[in-house]
């Protein structure tokens, strides 16, 4: 456990559980570093991914609790963050964006379909493919419809080769997410098994919206089953 100027305690070793009001972890890569942070009622995951070689720092869903991350960031990235990234249009996930955005001047980003509701325009619009630069890493936008018009995944790869996803409400231990209809359903269960399961091999990490850690191996085999209960 390392504790940095008594204001943010960060646990370690990093075991992708955290719950609201408990301490962020941190995951060292090759690098790359994660930070995972639970806020409000809802338990959402707010992500730092963060450059080792340079500091740079991209925040992933700036959900509730803005003076929280706002802490996080003033002492994981004093020289600020590149980037925000709202995963989906859901209010959940934007709730501190308007307050961290302002207070750090930082650009935002989200995908076309899902930005008019977002309190902040977004400052660059993502599309399926594109890549987002952070120092010496290369995340990869993946649009996955489904569980709202615009939700997007992040990927990246580590310098052991490792890729790494950050999902959003798409993908969870145990499934996809909630869905409105059986046509919504079976078009992100299809985006999921074609850009994500198709694309990626078993050991990739999962980091989602809510809740703790997986991996692809772990779910593929349930894939069948996602299918046939059909949520």
């Amino acid at each position: 456990m390392t504790t940095i100027d008594s204001v943010i305690t960060i646990d370690s070793p990093y075991t992708g559980h955290v719950s609201p009001g408990s301490n962020p972890q941190q995951r060292e890569l090759p690098g790359a570093r994660i930070v995972k942070m639970s806020v409000g009622g809802m338990d959402n995951n707010v992500y730092l991914v963060q450059c080792a070689h340079t500091g740079a720092t991209l925040l992933i869903d700036a959900a509730n609790e803005a003076e929280r991350i706002l802490e996080l960031i003033g002492e994981q990235a004093p020289d600020g963050v590149e980037l925000i990234v709202t995963t989906h249009q859901h209010a959940d996930h934007w709730m501190a964006l308007e307050p961290v955005a302002t207070a750090t001047g930082t650009p935002t980003a989200a995908h076309e379909l899902d930005a008019a509701p977002l309190p902040v325009p977004p400052t660059r619009l993502l599309a399926d493919g594109d890549k987002v630069s952070i120092g010496d890493l290369e995340l990869e936008a993946i649009h996955l419809r489904g569980h709202t018009p615009g939700s997007v995944a992040l990927a990246f790869t580590d310098g052991a080769g490792r890729t790494h996803l950050f999902t959003g409400d798409s993908l969870f231990p145990g499934g996809v997410g909630r869905t409105g209809s059986p046509q919504q359903f079976t078009s992100l269960l299809g985006d999921v098994e074609t850009k994500l399961f198709d694309r990626y091999p078993d050991d990739t990490a999962v980091y989602p919206g809510h809740g703790d850690d997986t991996t692809l191996g772990v779910e593929r085999p349930q894939l069948p089953e996602w299918r046939r209960r059909g949520w």
